[in-house]
């Protein structure tokens, strides 16, 4: 027996060495509250570039960088308790930084989706903006919100973890009329829900649209074809193969498109063409004259029990998934878009929900992603 265990029982020894690992276990695994700034990388042009992990109570955390406001890392517990990633991890490239990281969870405007032809009019004087997917646009153009680098307020003392980013994009950056000021509030609840809440203003009339592109995957590897999605929406916008909307809103019933119940993502891949991958706009079940949070969608994946309910203020949501037809990929990263935003083209069909933004008025907009496992 050593010098120290002279002192003390053989069973007092074993409880203070199993209280120790006990102690360094918690240690190693508990996490704290609150919000945490860190150096993400630099851009080739040398402008710093912010993290800020937000972790709550249970130990849930969200990295969010101030490159495109992305979503760097989430991770939420499984049936088991465990955390693991739900969406692409980011980390910091070169190349990133210059042409945008791919599959990641980032924040796209001045508008989101499509506008046909890269032209609308707005008051009478018709407006080009970037073509940057054939002879249309999208997402903002070659340098949108998802390119650019925001600026981070101090983070707030006490409440939820949270973290306000903001932007000012100039009047005319690619093509948009106005000098239009976008906030981004990110919060992580105790709850396991990421609340995102998005506010502008502008000093031009101009449309806006913003969405936060996540590529979910709850597994956080392999593939999303047995995930069960269920999307409160009775019809979608009708498209042309460059997904322009006619302006007709068609059924899903007898569809591929029908998710009022519950189906596998992957269960009608052969009825989706040469595509094999969802790409469409959804159109919400809201009341008239609705504003706030409604119930849009819900995924559940059941190898790990994660389930994510998606509610927004948003009048619709697109599903855009990888390819569903590579089953049995170990290593792939299969992956679920649930973008929610106004239908795509709005600016050309006065038909469908409003996305100008006057001066004197704020765009307001919030989604939140609930996260639970069993």
């Amino acid at each position: 027996m050593s010098h120290f265990t002279s002192f003390v029982s053989r069973r007092q020894f074993c409880a203070l060495v199993c209280l120790g690992l006990a102690v360094a276990g918690l240690q190693a695994t508990a996490a704290t509250p609150g919000v945490q700034r860190s150096v993400f990388g630099r851009t080739p042009e040398g402008v710093e570039v912010e993290a800020y992990t937000l972790t709550n109570k249970q130990g849930a955390s969200a990295k969010i960088i101030t490159y495109g406001a992305i979503v760097a890392d989430l991770r939420m517990p499984d049936r088991k308790g465990e955390l693991g990633p739900v969406v692409r991890e980011i980390a910091v490239s070169e190349q990133g930084f210059q042409k945008g990281f791919a599959q990641s969870a980032a924040v796209f405007g001045r508008v989101a989706n499509r506008i046909a032809g890269a032209k609308f009019t707005l008051d009478g004087r018709e407006y080009a903006v970037t073509a940057n997917a054939g002879k249309h646009h999208i997402h903002g153009g070659k340098m949108n919100f998802s390119r650019v680098v925001w600026k981070a307020a101090p983070p707030r003392s006490g409440g939820q973890p949270a973290v306000e980013l903001s932007y000012r994009s100039p009047d005319g950056e690619e093509g948009f009329p106005g000098n239009l000021t976008a906030l981004i509030t990110y919060t992580l609840t105790d709850d396991n829900v990421l609340r995102i809440d998005y506010r502008a203003t502008t000093d031009k009339p101009t449309p806006i649209n913003l969405t936060n592109h996540a590529f979910f995957n709850l597994a956080g590897s392999g593939d999303v074809l047995d995930l069960q999605l269920t999307l409160a929406a009775d019809r979608y916008t009708a498209a042309d193969a460059d997904l322009i909307p006619s302006g007709k809103l068609e059924p899903v019933r007898g569809t591929p498109l029908d998710f009022t119940s519950a189906q596998p993502l992957g269960a009608r891949v052969d009825k989706l063409g040469g595509s094999k991958r969802y790409d469409n706009n959804f159109v919400l079940n809201r009341a008239a004259g609705a504003t706030g949070l409604a119930f849009a969608a819900r995924a559940h994946e059941p190898r790990t029990g994660r389930t994510m309910e998606v509610w927004t203020t948003e009048p619709g949501v697109q599903l855009f998934t990888s390819l569903l037809h590579a089953e049995g990929a170990k290593d792939r990263f299969g992956f679920f878009c649930l973008e929610t935003q106004h239908f795509p083209d709005s600016v050309n069909h006065p038909e469908f929900p409003n996305t100008i933004l006057r001066p004197g008025e704020t765009f307001r907009s919030t989604t939140e992603f609930r996260f639970s496992a069993k």
